[in-house]
């Protein structure tokens, strides 16, 4: 993902509400499988994570990541933004990657 697509991407997330909140639990199987299932309705999915969950919040991000098979935009504060292309409702069109071009 290149700079001008995340930054695309965080520009959208900016007037999105957090869809998950992550608490002292952190990451159950049911909040992976939850955030797979919007992820793939949606495409960008924001997540906050309660002041009660003692885990860093960029590992969670990372391991969320990992399982759902997506990527981090963006962590701010106690904010995760993560992005996945979905295979049958594409909604986001990017940026094209002009590097690519030749």
């Amino acid at each position: 993902m290149t700079t001008k697509q995340r930054a695309y991407l965080k520009s959208l997330a900016m007037t999105m509400d957090p869809v998950f909140q992550i608490g002292k639990s952190a990451l159950t199987p049911e909040v992976t499988e939850g955030v797979a299932e919007v992820l793939e309705a949606r495409e960008l999915v924001k997540i906050n994570v309660l002041k009660n969950c003692m885990e860093d919040i960029n590992t969670i991000a990372q391991t969320l990541a990992e399982r759902t098979r997506s990527e981090v935009v963006q962590v701010i504060g106690r904010k995760i933004v993560l992005y996945k292309e979905s295979k049958d409702k594409k909604k986001i069109i990017l940026p094209e990657d002009k590097s690519k071009k030749i």
